[in-house]
């Protein structure tokens, strides 16, 4: 029982990198995913830019490298949009930008140092409008990500992606919320099947599972744990369903009659489902069971990161970054007697395992394209 705690540095998008590692550093936790969101992106939700992804070359690397074994913190990269659907020409930007974090993952050491590079696969609709679907979705993510985790395999890097179905990526005027292919385990057991590369794995986020009315325990029973490399701390507190139920989302109707009839809908296109973003042991209970979880992991033998994502309406939410430093420091100490051992100072990260990330590859690369690909 020694699991590293990181922190997603999409909470502090209007910081520098350095003073984001002395915000992780004044936390007390051992790392941090760092996130690396094209800076012309089509996102304005959470999202943040702490590396220079446009000029980053080997030198870059080594100097990374060294300011994150000064700060004895690992890391890894991210950046979470839609690269099946949407837009044809920002989802080929989406692609080639993912291209991009995979070759710094990379020259960071990739697998070597546990660099991995988190993404969205996302979702398009102009085929899931169409009868199967669901099926042509998974035959564009093949067609689409094959070359891409090939690509990754061949550099050493594995690409992770995380279960959220992004229920507000589209306007509260449609039927659905489902905008992410990984946003079910079905789905990711069926993509590993059509491609069998060990070369790309997950981060599970459970909060997704519960507003899914999903026990995210099960769920961990029934996951390939070869696959899961990192876990998203982010609670989730289930709201009255009463109304709309628990099998569709509140729907867009006129306002005038909603309001005649009393019947509540969406202030916005994130408001579909009955639930509040949260962090564990931060401004009141929530609706999942932490220790089961955690004991469940264990379990099962997993050994990787616990990565605290906020985006707490308490927290992140208030804009505040003394609330945002609370809500970190809080779930930290609430993880602790779950994931670190007990000693004289009380439950504390054994420092035993950490281990410094190496200089591995001596040799810079050059930027691939999809179309280079091929």
């Amino acid at each position: 029982m020694n699991n590293p705690i990181w922190i997603m540095t999409s909470a502090f998008d209007q910081l520098s990198l350095d003073d984001v590692i002395a915000r992780a550093q004044e936390t007390g936790v051992q790392g941090l995913d760092v996130c690396v969101f094209r800076k012309d992106g089509t996102r304005d939700d959470f999202v943040a830019t702490h590396l220079d992804y446009e000029n980053f070359g080997l030198e870059d690397a080594k100097k990374l490298l060294d300011k994150f074994n000064g700060a004895r913190l690992r890391l890894s990269l991210g950046a979470f949009d839609n690269l099946i659907g949407g837009d044809p020409a920002q989802r080929v930007k989406n692609q080639n930008h993912l291209l991009r974090l995979i070759r710094m993952a990379h020259l960071l050491g990739g697998d070597a140092n546990d660099v991995k590079v988190g993404t969205f696969v996302g979702y398009n609709h102009e085929l899931g409008n169409q009868e199967n679907g669901f099926q042509k979705n998974l035959e564009e993510y093949a067609r689409v990500f094959a070359p891409i985790i090939r690509y990754a395999e061949d550099l050493g890097v594995t690409v992770l992606y995380e279960n959220c179905p992004m229920e507000g990526w589209r306007p509260a005027g449609y039927t659905s919320t489902f905008n992410n292919l990984t946003g079910v385990l079905a789905a990711r057991k069926l993509m590993y099947e059509l491609i069998p590369s060990k070369a790309h794995g997950e981060i599970y986020d459970p909060s997704h599972d519960v507003w899914q009315h999903v026990d995210p325990s099960e769920v961990i029973r029934h996951t390939d744990m070869a696959r899961l490399h990192r876990i998203h701390v982010k609670a989730t507190r289930r709201g009255n369903s009463v109304h709309w139920g628990n099998m569709y989302p509140k729907q867009h109707v006129d306002a005038d009659l909603a309001k005649r009839a009393g019947v509540p809908i969406p202030s916005n296109a994130w408001d579909r489902h009955n639930y509040e973003a949260m962090l564990p042991g931060f401004g009141g209970s929530d609706s999942m069971d932490w220790r089961n979880f955690v004991q469940t992991l264990q379990q099962q033998g997993f050994t990787g990161p616990f990565e605290i994502e906020n985006e707490a309406a308490l927290s992140k939410g208030t804009g505040n970054m003394g609330a945002i430093m609370q809500g970190f420091k809080a779930t930290t100490l609430n993880l602790a007697p779950m994931l670190w051992p007990l000693t004289e100072q009380g439950y504390q990260y054994d420092q035993k395992n950490y281990r410094e990330l190496q200089q591995t590859v001596s040799k810079d690369i050059p930027v691939k394209t999809m179309a280079e690909l091929g």
